[in-house]
């Protein structure tokens, strides 16, 4: 498969970000890929796992049509992922941080559903000790896509009567090349908020620290490395796990050299945007952060364009109690033939094209 070029005509939104001449736009065109991450909610397998409680997922709860449902859930999966940022890209994403997943064999039926084979998707994926069974992993085309490196970071986290340690999901960090660009991705699913925020609120800050030491470890070697901070965090862009902890700015202006900055920031506290509902009020959960060097105005390397969350009409709800939230895949014990109860979030790279 080809890089996608395209020209100004089409992407008519560059027009204003690059600020060239009239004559210099004519002749300029630009190649675009789609960094994204989505919550696949429970996406179990239905053969019990005796390591695992995968027992109290929704599929293993279920007393008929486990296997009827799981491929259906399957092929919801796949038909999402193939299509966010395809109406500007022509493309799936080249790469997608995913989370609550069982195992690798979910995502390789995910990937070789005949909506997504063509991508011709890899994975890194590696087991967490998670007490659900739940992992995070990489998705990403590999004719996109050269992984370089990868590794897997735990989360220490204890409970606060008994001070014995809760296990948790391990952080994933990639580091790989992007069409010729050196990027690193970091892959979160942050401490639920069960027994209320404030109480489990330094189990989140715990994890930021994680993803704050592998930023901070890259930046040590190069300060003007790409990196992407992606996840369900569990928590706001306003809170301080992301805000103090991670050092997140709204305002690009503000970001340092070894600054990070949030576009989704300003979606939650201006816009009122969120990427999951609970009880009548929006969360956006789900974030890209990502390094100072992708805000460059540099194009003859991959950089930021635009931040998107990936809410589109057959994604939502249209009846009942939930009307309105995202369309989940699981309700009252059963299988609804929905998506999941997060919605995805994905940004826009750019890249000047050599004139052909």
């Amino acid at each position: 498969m080809k890089l996608k070029h395209f020209p100004i005509a089409f992407l008519c939104f560059f027009v204003t970000l690059i600020g060239f001449s009239q004559e210099e736009k004519k002749k300029k065109t630009f190649k675009v890929h789609t960094v994204a991450f989505y919550n696949l909610e429970n996406l179990f397998d239905a053969v019990n796992d005796t390591t695992k409680f995968d027992e109290r997922s929704p599929i293993m709860e279920m007393k008929a049509n486990r296997e009827e449902v799981y491929l259906k859930k399957v092929r919801n999966m796949a038909r999402v992922i193939a299509d966010i940022g395809l109406d500007v890209t022509g493309n799936s994403p080249a790469v997608i941080g995913v989370c609550e997943v069982e195992n690798r064999q979910v995502l390789v039926d995910v990937v070789n559903d005949s909506l997504l084979v063509g991508r011709d998707y890899g994975i890194i994926h590696y087991e967490s000790p998670d007490a659900r069974g739940i992992d995070v992993a990489l998705l990403y085309q590999k004719k996109l896509f050269r992984p370089i490196s990868h590794s897997s970071h735990e989360v220490k986290i204890f409970d606060d009567r008994t001070r014995k340690r809760k296990q948790t999901r391990d952080q994933l960090l990639v580091s790989g090349e992007l069409d010729g660009d050196l990027i690193h991705v970091i892959v979160n699913h942050w401490p639920s908020r069960s027994g209320g925020e404030a109480r489990s609120r330094p189990k989140r800050v715990a994890a930021a620290k994680v993803s704050k030491r592998l930023s901070d470890s890259l930046q040590s070697i190069d300060p003007y490395a790409k990196i992407f901070i992606m996840g369900d965090l569990n928590d706001d862009p306003t809170n301080d796990s992301v805000k103090k902890v991670i050092g997140a700015k709204s305002d690009r202006k503000e970001v340092g050299l070894k600054g990070i900055y949030n576009p989704y920031e300003n979606m939650f506290r201006k816009d009122g945007l969120g990427t999951t509902a609970y009880r009548d009020a929006w969360s956006l959960f789900d974030q890209i952060m990502f390094s100072k060097p992708l805000l460059e105005k540099d194009y003859s390397s991959y950089r930021f364009y635009k931040a998107e969350i990936y809410n589109r009409n057959y994604l939502i709800s249209k009846h009942g109690r939930y009307k309105g939230y995202p369309l989940r895949s699981f309700s009252n014990g059963g299988f609804t033939n929905g998506f999941s109860d997060h919605f995805p979030v994905y940004v826009y790279l750019v890249k000047e094209a050599e004139n052909q």
